[in-house]
């Protein structure tokens, strides 16, 4: 579609999100009340994670869905990846601002986010084609033992296609090294996805001749790809390295092009750029938050939707030749830790231990020395929050074949005083 048609399309889509909304949910007729037909995307409210969670029930345009309903199908592990009702895939976000969202996807979602995700996601044709020519056999390395996103798609395909258990795998990240090394020399996979902190350390294992896999493409997601990591990752691997951008709330939000731009999957999602106040910021200019309108959820409609993820939107032509509006953002930016006895640890691994403990609203784990770690906790009890985070820690160290000491601090989590970026594990200064 040119972009003038694009957009018709996404103002109709906008439009109808908004009656349905505002005639389903009563949390959205009391938002919208004053919202008529003819309105502009600024003129509705923002909504968040506080506001959204606190108002569940009367979020969900299904009247059958409450909190506790979901809550007590969450409750049981082997539910991920399965429909609640037959009608609803449950994901949750990662929490990382301290509040965790709880998202339902549709069919309509599933099918748009699945669609999105096969047919737009690689950068370049070549790719597509030697994946579909060689094999076809995916791995997803990320954090299970949750809703997440990533790891509940691929269980929900699975399920859904059982026939596919040869060509799709999911395996937890959360694993020792040694495990997922083997496991990956057995499958042979032609795409891996990960984390770029968990690839890096896979690329150790390839340079030592410890792995031995030969990859058509590596998809990465869930943290920062920069520059130094993407090459080193093609080098060792010789193939393609790319990555998307994606979030719980939006699914598959922006695909990245052979430029390393995003480019805005506009008929199906809006981003706008904006400040501390919800204001939008000039194109260029990094935004303090995103507010995101996934038009293809209704269930429980995400309208204006406060994202913490810091971005600056271009309106210059792309090299790619693509017209969708792209952006480029700023992504977690956390540390890989190597202890004494040589074990590196990817950052991702321990914040998914740490942000499983209730009561913690925010932290941060710096390694003060090799083998000892300092933990600072804003949480509702920090002496019981602490207790069961250093255990929880140790555990998950001891299996990978460390020792260490967790000592609880009296500073609070805080952002680095030059670059101003905040980091959940932080590594030892050199």
């Amino acid at each position: 579609m040119s972009t003038p048609e694009r957009m018709r399309l996404q103002q109709h889509r906008l439009q109808d999100l908004v009656f349905y909304a505002k005639e389903n949910s009563p949390y959205y007729a009391e938002l919208y009340k004053d919202v008529g037909e003819a309105f502009s995307l600024t003129d509705l409210p923002t909504t968040n994670k506080v506001a959204l969670m606190e108002h569940f029930d009367s979020w969900m345009t299904d009247r059958s869905i409450t909190r506790k309903k979901v809550d007590n199908f969450m409750a049981d592990i082997s539910n991920v990846g399965k429909k609640m009702d037959g009608k609803y895939l449950i994901y949750t976000t990662s929490g990382s601002t301290g509040n965790p969202c709880i998202v339902l996807y549709d069919e309509t979602t599933i099918n748009v986010s699945s669609a999105i995700s096969v047919l737009r996601s690689f950068a370049r044709k070549q790719d597509m084609k030697a994946f579909m020519k060689q094999g076809k056999k995916n791995v997803a390395l990320f954090a299970e033992g949750g809703f997440y996103l990533a790891s509940g798609s691929v269980k929900y395909n699975l399920q859904k296609m059982p026939w596919k258990k040869n060509v799709m795998k999911s395996f937890d990240v959360r694993k020792r090294t040694q495990d997922i090394v083997d496991m990956l020399n057995e499958y042979q996979p032609t795409m891996i996805g990960s984390y770029p902190t968990a690839l890096e350390l896979l690329a150790y294992e390839q340079e030592s001749g410890n792995l031995h896999v030969n990859p058509v493409i590596i998809m990465t997601g869930g943290e920062h790809l920069s520059e130094e990591v993407r090459e080193r990752l093609s080098k060792v691997f010789g193939c393609y390295v790319q990555t998307n951008y994606s979030c719980t709330e939006g699914g598959t939000v922006a695909c990245e092009c052979t430029e390393h731009h995003f480019h805005v999957n506009d008929d199906w999602i809006i981003l706008e750029s904006v400040d501390e106040n919800n204001q939008p910021v000039p194109f260029g200019t990094q935004s303090a938050k995103v507010l995101l309108t996934n038009l293809a959820n209704k269930v429980c409609p995400l309208i204006r939707f406060e994202i913490t993820d810091r971005i600056v939107m271009h309106d210059e032509p792309c090299a790619c030749g693509n017209n969708r509006p792209w952006l480029t953002i700023e992504g977690r930016t956390d540390d890989i830790l190597t202890f004494e006895n040589g074990v590196k640890i990817p950052p991702l691994s321990l914040y998914i231990v740490l942000k499983e403990i209730h009561g913690i609203q925010r932290f941060q784990l710096i390694q003060v020395s090799g083998n000892e770690l300092e933990l600072r906790l804003i949480a509702e009890n920090k002496v019981q929050a602490f207790e069961e985070a250093k255990k929880a820690v140790t555990e998950y160290l001891l299996q990978n074949g460390v020792i260490c000491e967790i000592c609880c601090s009296d500073k609070q989590p805080e952002a680095n005083a030059k670059s101003g970026k905040f980091k959940h594990i932080v590594a030892m200064k050199q």
